[in-house]
């Protein structure tokens, strides 16, 4: 027969375990997580600028940037249509093998029309595009794309994420991955994922 003392303690640890659960779902990487895992339906994205799952080094990091010697454009990406709920589009993409896991961002697009299919190569590098499609901010605390330079000869795989949303996210221009993750959570209709390879 199961005692006072060991009923209380089994319900204190429960509290706790709950609790922890709580704290992790709810804090920043939680939240980043739960959205690049969303589940549902995929968006098949491509990119024709790719060569098999290498990103050729004209989409590298420039010198003015980074020591690497790429032009620091961004590659052609297209996608299929989207549920039919969509009202907008986000993009992010980030380092997957970057030191210390903290998957550093090299670009964060969002508002993108729902109508919107294809980004051809080489984006501007400014917080609003011409068709109302707004740019964050990349870890390098500069507006749009920056280019793939990994430390070391080790090859990094680079995650291209696209999400499309229930609603527009509404967000300042120049927003970081952290407030566009936090103002996609509970509109994800579904996701669409091309992970790219670069060795410097």
């Amino acid at each position: 027969m199961t005692s006072p003392l060991h009923g209380a303690r089994s319900a204190l640890y429960f509290s706790l375990w709950i609790g922890l659960l709580f704290i992790f779902t709810t804090s920043p990487t939680g939240c980043s997580r739960a959205v690049s895992q969303q589940p549902g339906p995929t968006l098949e994205l491509r990119s024709n600028s790719f060569s098999g799952d290498t990103i050729p080094g004209m989409y590298a990091c420039s010198r003015e940037n980074c020591p690497c010697d790429g032009q620091d454009i961004s590659p052609q990406l297209s996608w299929a249509a989207p549920p039919e709920r969509t009202q907008s589009f986000a993009l992010i993409v980030t380092d997957k093998d970057s030191p210390f896991g903290l998957n550093f961002v090299h670009w964060v697009l969002y508002d993108l029309p729902a109508d919107k299919r294809e980004l051809p190569q080489g984006i501007a590098k400014q917080e609003q595009l011409p068709d109302g499609s707004l740019q964050g901010h990349n870890g390098f605390d500069k507006i749009g794309y920056v280019g793939p330079c990994p430390p070391g000869k080790s090859a990094h795989r680079y995650v291209f994420d696209l999400y499309a949303l229930d609603t527009k996210l509404n967000l300042p221009p120049g927003a970081s991955k952290k407030q566009v993750v936090k103002a996609m959570k509970g509109h994800v209709l579904a996701r669409g994922e091309i992970v790219g390879k670069f060795q410097r």
